[in-house]
This record gives C-alpha cells, sequence and structure tokens, in this order.
C-alpha cells in the first residue's frame, strides 16, 4: 500500500497536481525519511527530453480504415485516434482508471453518474471543449440507425444532459458500477459539435497532434498542437505506419527506419533479442486469439459440431508452437488471468479426439468444413489454422483452411464469414469485453451467440451482474457467463498471448505501462520520449 501510495504521488508531481513541497510532505507522513523523500521528488521531476519524430509501424491497418472512431477496428486505427482525440476517462500506465477530459466522476447510486469536465481544454480548431461536445459525441454511438461498433456499449444510456455550466449527466436503465471504465473505450472519443452534432471525419481532437496525413491503411502523421492541454507529450512530431508484413515490420524496426515496432513474432524474439541497437519488451495482458465461429451461419449454428470442434484443438501445442511459449492457455472464453473475476475453477477444456469424435457424430455434418485465416488477424494466423486442421484430421474431420488476403481482412472477413481467426485485446473489465463482443446488441458479436437458451441466460446475467454491489455475488455471477461461454458459445480460443514489441533504445517509456491495450494503453505518443 505504501509504495502504491508514493507511485502515486510521484505521478501527481509529474504531472502538476501536487508540487515539490507537497510530495516530500507526504512521502515523510507515509515513512520515508527527508532526505529520501528529497531524493525521489528529484527523480521525479527529471523530466523526459523534448523533441524528435518518433515512428511506430503497427501490425495492423486497412485501406477501409477511416477517422470515425464508430468505425475503429482495429489497432493502427485506434493507435491514429489516441494520436489526435482523448476521452472522457483514461486507464493509467497502472492499470487504474483515471479522468482524462472528465476531471472527476461521482455516483450516488451506480445509475446516475456526472462527469466534470477539465476546464481550459481546447479543440484543434481553438474551440474550447463543453458539455454539449460530449453529448454530441455520445449520441453519435446512440439511437436505432447508429452503426458505430460502440452502440451496445451505451444501449444501457436512457439520457445525457448537460449538468451545471460544466458537467454531462448520464441516466442509465440501471447501476452498473463499472460505467466509468466504458466510457474510456477508444471508440468513444471525444469531438467538437456543431449544432448537436460531431464531424467524426475531420480528425480534430483535443489530442497531443494535430493530424497532418491520413492515408488509410497506409500512415497517419502528427505534429504536436501548442495548446496541448497536459503536462505529457514529449516528441515534435509523430508517424504511425501499418506494415502488417512481420518480416517487414522486424526489418524496418532493425534498420533504423522506424523506432517501434509491436507484434514481433514469437519466433523472431531470440534473435531480435541480440541486436544490441534493440530493446524487447513484453507485457502481459488480456490480449488473446480466437477462431470465431458464427451461429448465424450453418454448420456453426449446431452445438454438437462447435464442441467437436473445441474438443478438437490441441491448445499447448499452439501455445507452444504460435506463442513459442510466450503467452499462456485460453478456455473458451475472453475473461484472463489478469481479469478480476477469471474462473479460475471452470476445468480446462484439452484434446479430446474421442469427445470430438462423438460430437461431431452426433451434429450429423459431413464433408468440408472451411476455416479463414490471414496473419492480418495475428502474427502466425495461418500456421495456427493449419495446426487446428491437423488435430481435427486425427478426429475425423476435415478442416480446409482458406488464406485470406490481409488488406481488407477485417472487412471482408471478420464478423462475416463463417468461421475466421481473429485477435482481441481484451478489456480491463468483465462487463466491458461481454458487452464489447457477446451481448445481442454489440455490433461485434463475432459468434452472433443469439437465440440460444444459453445466450439469453448470459444476456441476462450480464445485465443483472451490472447493479450487484456485491463482489462475491458478482464473481458468482461472471463464472457463469464465462461457464456459459465455454459451453454454448461459437468462440474457440485456444491461448493468450504476450504484447510482445521492439524499440530502438533511444526509446524510453515510464517503469509502469498500461496494459488494457498494447503499447502503453495505444498512448506511446503522448507517454514516451526520446532519452
Amino acid at each position: 500500500m505504501k509504495e502504491k501510495f508514493l507511485k502515486e504521488q510521484q505521478r501527481k508531481l509529474l504531472i502538476g497536481s501536487i508540487d515539490r513541497r507537497q510530495f516530500i510532505s507526504s512521502a515523510v507522513a507515509a515513512g520515508v525519511v527527508l532526505p529520501t523523500a528529497m531524493t525521489m521528488a528529484t527523480q521525479a521531476l527529471a523530466a523526459p527530453s523534448r523533441g524528435g519524430h518518433m515512428k511506430v509501424a503497427l501490425r495492423h491497418g486497412s485501406t477501409t480504415d477511416t477517422l470515425d472512431p464508430a468505425t475503429f477496428e482495429n489497432g493502427w486505427s485506434n493507435a491514429v485516434g489516441y494520436m489526435i482525440r482523448n476521452h472522457l476517462t483514461e486507464v493509467g500506465p497502472d492499470g487504474q482508471l483515471r479522468g482524462e477530459l472528465a476531471e472527476s466522476y461521482e455516483t450516488s447510486d451506480g445509475q446516475t453518474w456526472i462527469f466534470h469536465l477539465r476546464k481550459g481544454v481546447e479543440f484543434h480548431n481553438g474551440k474550447s471543449l463543453t458539455p454539449e461536445d460530449v453529448i454530441a459525441s455520445m449520441q453519435h454511438h446512440m439511437g436505432e440507425e447508429s452503426q458505430s461498433a460502440a452502440k451496445g456499449l451505451l444501449t444501457a444510456v436512457t439520457s445525457i444532459s448537460k449538468e451545471g455550466s460544466n458537467s454531462v449527466k448520464m441516466v442509465l436503465k440501471s447501476a452498473n458500477a463499472d460505467f466509468p471504465f466504458i466510457v474510456s473505450d477508444y471508440h468513444l472519443a471525444i469531438c467538437p459539435e456543431t449544432d448537436g452534432k460531431i464531424n467524426p471525419s475531420d480528425g480534430i481532437g483535443t489530442g497531443y497532434m494535430t493530424l497532418d496525413r491520413f492515408d488509410p491503411g497506409v500512415v497517419g502523421t502528427g505534429t504536436r498542437y501548442a495548446n496541448w492541454w497536459k503536462s505529457e507529450g514529449y516528441f515534435d512530431s509523430g508517424e504511425i505506419l501499418s506494415i502488417i508484413d512481420p518480416t517487414a515490420r522486424n526489418t524496418a524496426v532493425m534498420n533504423g527506419d522506424v523506432h517501434v515496432i509491436d507484434g514481433v513474432p514469437t519466433n523472431t524474439v531470440a534473435l531480435m533479442s541480440k541486436n544490441p541497437k534493440l530493446n524487447i519488451q513484453q507485457v502481459t495482458g488480456t490480449l488473446h486469439y480466437t477462431f470465431p465461429m458464427r451461429l448465424n451461419v450453418e454448420p456453426f449454428d449446431n452445438y454438437d459440431l462447435r464442441m467437436a470442434l473445441k474438443l478438437a484443438i490441441k491448445r499447448q501445442e499452439l501455445v507452444d508452437k504460435i506463442l513459442f511459449g510466450y503467452g499462456g492457455l485460453g478456455n473458451d472464453h475472453p475473461i484472463s488471468t489478469a481479469n478480476r473475476f477469471h474462473a479460475s475453477e471452470l476445468p480446462q477444456r484439452e484434446f479430446d479426439p474421442e469427445g470430438a469424435a462423438k460430437h461431431y457424430k452426433k451434429s450429423g455434418h459431413s464433408g468440408t468444413i472451411q476455416l479463414s485465416a490471414s496473419d492480418a488477424a495475428f502474427a502466425g494466423a495461418v500456421d495456427a489454422a493449419q495446426l487446428i486442421a491437423n488435430s481435427a484430421k486425427e478426429c475425423g474431420i476435415d478442416i480446409e483452411v482458406v488464406r485470406e488476403p490481409k488488406d481488407g481482412y477485417w472487412s471482408n472477413v471478420w464478423n462475416l464469414k463463417g468461421w475466421s481467426a481473429c485477435y482481441w485485446g481484451g478489456r480491463p473489465t468483465e462487463d466491458w469485453m461481454f458487452s464489447a463482443a457477446y451481448t445481442n446488441d454489440t455490433e461485434w458479436n463475432d459468434t452472433a451467440w443469439k437465440g440460444t437458451d444459453s445466450s439469453k441466460r448470459f444476456n441476462e446475467i450480464v445485465i443483472a451482474a451490472r447493479a450487484e454491489l456485491d463482489d462475491a455475488k458478482r464473481r458468482e455471477m461472471y463464472v457463469e457467463c464465462q461457464t456459459l461461454i465455454n459451453d454454448d458459445g461459437g468462440t474457440i480460443c485456444p491461448m493468450f498471448a504476450n504484447y510482445i514489441n521492439a524499440m530502438d533504445k533511444s526509446v524510453s517509456f515510464p517503469d509502469q505501462t498500461a496494459a488494457n491495450w498494447n503499447l502503453d494503453g495505444g498512448k506511446m505518443m503522448e507517454r514516451w520520449w526520446f532519452s
């Protein structure tokens, strides 16, 4: 507790929430001797150097990407969005939720939330942040006609209105203790409003950099905004490139063409680690690789066929050969061991050829089953699909691996074809993860898991768990949710993967980096610096 308190005080000192004297006083009160407290203050105030042009190459990106945050569907568009825009709240480097454009937030019952906005925040067009901007930005994702990927996250909001002169009130259908986490979602960026509407394609935000260039699926560039409102932010300019091919991405950082890459293939980590110019960063979080089966596409509407495929997978083989050990086993649900209510008591599903054959026979299916894959989903996705096909063959199941083009994969294959490869960065809370990809009302229910008795029960529990304030009861509910997905759902989740990045040794970052998304929660542009 003491260490956590001191780190938080150092963070407040660094961002200017408290001054040097207040930090020293708080440290001494916590039991730190005066000379040590003074040294800690000096270290905390040793500001990172300013300047330079940061170049980051990411493993995602598509020519169909847009600047509308409602359409964001991959890590490249997310990173560009974080560079130019902000949200009401954010996950900090320590993994804790904190206010961003909302200086603070409060509730008395978990159903009505008040977000108090920061003063002095300015959009790139010179307009000051107002409650009207927040209201219009949220409404962009709401309503019957909305096609936003975040629509499901806000269906619980019954009203949103201005409260006082500089606050926003959101009323929910029922209590949700995790709602402040929801409004940190990367889709829910705050944009300037005009006549009650936002123009999400203009690239204007309150973010660290103004947008200079946006070439979908290729590159996004920005320049530090002169009136940037945070104390963090050290680069003069930045560039986020999409380099989907892992070999090309590795070569780019080794040659010094870029400073940082994500998605280092696990089979190259050892080699990259030997490069004297590079550092390798590994972060364990909620990243998981899935193979969603859509229940609205035959033959995946058949429970026994889904179960046969789940039992026909050698999960440890995938962890060993695809992740090279840089990750852990998945259990056909999206909640990782890093989550608060992970169902550790749920038996780990293992390769069971006899069980798979039994369920496959019961399904009545015969013939080939197609599995679409591309390394656009994750490094090694095609190889993973082939391993699945190999193990399924031992169970009498014939799988044809369809190698899909990398470009356009997320718009032409995922969420459309019956069975495909996918990745999920995960979410900080169980409710958020379920609401993003498994409830009836989300556009990203990539398994189309609807209509079964188990899915109906699941949706009922998710709603009830949001309002439950007793942690023990809430845990029971979320364990049942994971059990229902594991059994009846269309998700095959064989493995959780570490985030693995490579960077030039000139790149520095805080001792702690956020793990809600890769590269410090996607905020490397505003949080990192050149040493």
